[in-house]
């Protein structure tokens, strides 16, 4: 007899308990009845094709490029696309700096698309870098309705099209951008192909660091772990030895040690405490800038030891959120769905508990909900309600009224500690689901245990 091949990451088995939410049920409910009364059933229908999300994506992504060419005519950059034009500008490994940032902040791969989109000259490189973001999220979008997700992918490619309508104004002007598009396609293939996503992981961790808490849940849930290790171990042995051969071997983890230097910067979950003390005027506590980094921090009363103590508490975090998913694991957890919450996990951990926690760090959560509403839209629309409150409470913030935050503003620090208290709540929601999908599982290995026999 043939034997069948095994998926090495199996679906949620029929009848499989989820947790009750009757507040976003009986919101979610509402907004659909709204909908039902504003919109008639053809174009709620049209909604639904994959061709509306085509025209979606046409909408939104002509709007952001509309944007940048505000910019783009004056041969002008937008936000940190500066920064990446004058990379661009130095060359690879330049030998001085002046007065620029070095380009080691990020790991060093991202030079590449840094690179990449002066491919228009420096006049023009805003328009380059808007391109290379569009085409990333067309293939994006191509992997999230195409096969088996043509139809259950069309309402979860609608979320990402609304949370880029609050996050493009970061998503375009980031490397984060970048990465996002990378990630999605990695976890959409992480259940088939789990070898391939790990090399899509290590590679976008070569980018930006944070895929990297991506990776851990894809060791621990898939059944080719040994595989997917060598596969990130080799991705990392062709970088690190073309960046030696390139001259630039010095220089390959000045991204994790230049991270070690900064303070509490502004934004940052842990920093709500100093931001408030700065609106209040409390213990000389005050929001100001650090010129040599270019980012703004919080100073005052224990400010200096929070920030200390900010990366022994992300790793304490991340070893916790990685043996809650191996305990779930061994009690039974069904393992995509493992792979996802505890992507969620430890995504929003890093969020969490980073002190450094900038507002395009929001993006980091998009790639995990989209995929995860993919799997399960019902288990999922928790957290993605929670994502699109915090989208839309960083968008108040940045682009929107940065500078009143900055300048302790305390209406804009009610809507920070509005955000924040979002992120803490999703963080908990994907312990408890975590929790939950180790207990379900093993409630269910016990009743389906044989009774003893009488004897």
């Amino acid at each position: 007899m043939t034997q069948q091949p095994v998926r090495q990451l199996s679906r949620r088995p029929a009848g499989s308990p989820k947790i009750s939410t009757p507040f976003f049920d009986r919101t979610l409910q509402r907004a659909v009845l709204v909908r039902d009364r504003v919109l008639a059933p053809t174009v709620i229908s049209w909604f639904r094709t994959p061709a509306s999300v085509w025209w979606g994506f046409a909408a939104v992504h002509l709007f952001f490029l509309g944007w940048m060419m505000t910019f783009i005519v004056h041969g002008n950059t937008f936000s940190d696309t500066e920064q990446y034009r004058q990379w661009a500008q130095l060359g690879y490994n330049p030998s001085e700096l002046g007065k620029i940032i070095s380009p080691w902040v990020y790991p060093v791969l991202a030079q590449i698309p840094i690179f990449a989109a002066n491919v228009f000259g420096p006049s023009l490189y805003l328009l380059g870098w808007t391109l290379i973001i569009i085409a990333l999220n067309a293939v994006g979008l191509f992997y999230l309705t195409r096969g088996p997700r043509a139809q259950r992918g069309i309402a979860p490619a609608w979320f990402w099209l609304f949370f880029t309508v609050f996050m493009g104004y970061l998503s375009f002007a980031r490397v984060e951008g970048i990465t996002a598009p990378i990630v999605l396609i990695a976890l959409l293939y992480a259940a088939e192909r789990p070898v391939v996503a790990a090399v899509l992981l290590s590679v976008a961790t070569w980018i930006k660091v944070w895929p990297a808490a991506i990776i851990a849940p894809l060791l621990i849930a898939s059944a080719q772990r040994v595989r997917v290790l060598l596969a990130g171990v080799t991705v990392s042995a062709v970088v690190a030895g073309a960046t030696v051969l390139t001259g630039a071997g010095s220089h390959l983890f000045d991204f994790a040690v230049n991270q070690g230097e900064r303070g509490m910067q502004l934004e940052a979950t842990f920093s709500t405490p100093w931001v408030w003390l700065s609106v209040l005027n409390i213990g000389g506590a005050q929001i100001a800038d650090n010129v040599a980094i270019n980012s703004t921090e919080v100073y005052g009363p224990g400010a200096d030891v929070a920030a200390l103590l900010m990366q022994p508490l992300l790793i304490i975090a991340t070893v916790a959120g990685a043996l809650l998913m191996i305990w779930a694991l061994r009690r039974g957890a069904e393992r995509e769905e493992l792979l996802l919450e505890g992507s969620l996990l430890m995504v929003t951990a890093f969020i969490v508990f980073n002190k450094v926690g900038s507002p395009q760090f929001i993006i980091w959560l998009a790639p995990v909900v989209i995929a995860g509403l993919t799997h399960n839209w019902e288990r999922w629309k928790v957290p993605a309600t929670l994502l699109m409150g915090i989208a839309l409470t960083t968008f108040v913030i940045y682009p929107l009224f940065y500078t009143p935050l900055i300048h302790a503003n305390p209406i804009m620090a009610a809507v920070l500690t509005i955000r924040n208290v979002l992120l803490v709540t999703l963080l908990v929601w994907a312990v408890k689901r975590t929790l939950e999908l180790g207990r379900k599982a093993g409630q269910q290995c016990d009743s389906l245990a044989p009774s003893p026999s009488p004897r």
